[in-house]
């Protein structure tokens, strides 16, 4: 069983989680759970690099990975996380 933090992902939305909730179900093909502030996947066979791959992939596809990144927070919790922006000063 894997977590995915996605607390920060939710200041884009809940249109962005519900893909994001129906794009692992579609690629993993297995049970997807949302709760408050994580997305779990009920899966002891999927490997944690994997699910990253995914998620870096998914976050391509929004157009989101400018501006986000997945790290790892403990053994079983990905996060996605904001990206600190450089501001250019004139």
């Amino acid at each position: 069983m894997m977590e995915i933090d996605i607390s920060e992902l939710k200041s884009e939305g809940e249109d962005i989680i519900k893909e994001l909730e129906d794009f692992l179900k579609q690629r993993l093909g297995v049970e997807v759970e949302k709760s408050a502030d994580n997305i779990v996947v009920k899966s002891d066979e999927t490997p944690k690099r994997y699910l990253r791959v995914l998620l870096r992939k998914f976050l391509h596809k929004s157009g989101l990975k400018e501006y986000f990144r997945i790290i790892s927070k403990e053994e079983n919790v990905l996060k996605i996380k904001e990206r600190k922006l450089l501001v250019e000063e004139e």
